[in-house]
């Protein structure tokens, strides 16, 4: 996933016909423009919770402005300190409300959500308070949508037209983008209308090859999962103990599966995908090393992948790695005699059954 910052997000709002205040992209305390009256300085940090650790600041000055930037750059927010700011014109709020367009995976539909309680405690709204409503694709924002999500918000005839505004370029945003969310926290009830005072936008990092235009900086991925997309390796962190490398989706699933049935607890999805170069597996092991705390199993149906290529991979990361956690291997398929030669030769057993491996993994994991 990416995570837009929040000025990245209200510039694609505008793009889309959401309304956002007058606003500024601040890099250095110098950029700073002279201005009279109230505005605000945000920190841009891919994360939430800004304003309780001081990221938002009301400002009447420059010099207050560039007192406020000095400041919060020294602030760490999860661990990421600002690069940039946002001093957007401070508005006059009536009501803080909340929409968002998401992915319900549960409907497999996206998903309009929306509240009359926005703003920072949006997760503490009791679920009776919140809107929900699945829209379908081949259909997209309905009228009837519209007004049926403007009177649970309460709003007037003219600021229901602008949400249904507000709402086709959420969700135009979700569709054309490729988004998983499209958020807008708080969104303010004003005098004059609507504004989106803050954007929380996240792509889905796969499609970005459709969005020349996008630059990612944030990824929301483990350091590991990471790690794994800069050596073009398909890895997903699980919560378990038990460490899995197989070649092939559907392997990889059956043996997540089979362990879990088995009362273990997988640790990660791992596809080492079709290699015949040894580092690759050495990279692999290395990788999973990371997550894996108790057993790692690599099962290897040979094809592409050839049994022999892997034992040689296998055999060079534990010579490197010299890990605490203990060693299952299955390899069944093309050069299997000779992979399994080579792994016997270097001290590591290899089954061929995969029940039996399942077994003995289980075994370990329990010791």
């Amino acid at each position: 996933m990416v995570d837009f910052l929040e000025y990245e997000g209200k510039e694609l709002f505008k793009r889309y016909g959401i309304p956002v205040p007058n606003f500024h992209v601040i890099r250095a305390p110098e950029d700073v423009p002279e201005f009279n009256g109230r505005m605000v300085v945000k920190a841009q940090v891919p994360t939430g919770g800004r304003g309780k650790r001081g990221g938002v600041r009301i400002v009447n000055s420059r010099d207050e402005a560039i007192k406020a930037i000095q400041e919060i750059s020294q602030i760490s927010f999860d661990g990421f300190k600002p690069e940039a700011f946002v001093l957007e014109d401070a508005v006059n709020v009536k009501r803080e409300l909340y929409i968002s367009v998401t992915l319900d995976r549960s409907v497999e539909l996206p998903i309009v959500l929306a509240s009359a309680e926005g703003g920072v405690d949006i997760n503490s709204v009791p679920q009776e308070k919140i809107y929900r409503h699945a829209i379908n694709p081949f259909v997209g924002v309905t009228q009837y949508l519209k007004r049926e999500l403007s009177s649970f918000l309460g709003l007037s005839s003219e600021k229901a037209e602008q949400l249904g505004k507000i709402l086709e370029g959420l969700y135009k945003i979700y569709d054309e983008m490729d988004a998983s969310l499209a958020e807008i926290n708080p969104l303010a009830d004003t005098d004059s209308g609507l504004l989106a005072l803050d954007s929380k936008i996240t792509i889905e990092d796969d499609a970005l090859f459709r969005h020349k235009d996008i630059t990612p900086k944030y990824y929301i991925l483990d350091p590991v999962e990471r790690e794994a997309k800069e050596k073009g390796l398909a890895f997903v962190k699980l919560e378990g103990d038990i460490g899995i490398i197989a070649n092939g989706a559907g392997l990889n699933m059956a043996t997540i599966d089979l362990i879990a049935l088995n009362g273990g607890k997988p640790a990660d999805f791992f596809d080492l995908g079709g290699t015949d170069d040894p580092q690759k597996v050495v990279d692999a092991l290395r990788l999973a090393s990371k997550v894996t705390h108790k057993v790692l199993f690599v099962n290897i149906f040979g094809g592409v992948t050839k049994c022999d290529t892997v034992a040689r991979g296998i055999v060079q990361a534990f010579k490197e790695l010299k890990p605490s956690f203990k060693l299952v291997v299955r390899v069944r398929g093309a050069n299997e005699d000779e992979g399994r030669r080579i792994l016997e030769e270097n001290g590591i057993r290899s089954l061929l059954n995969l029940d039996e491996a399942v077994k003995e993994v289980i075994r370990l994991a329990g010791e």
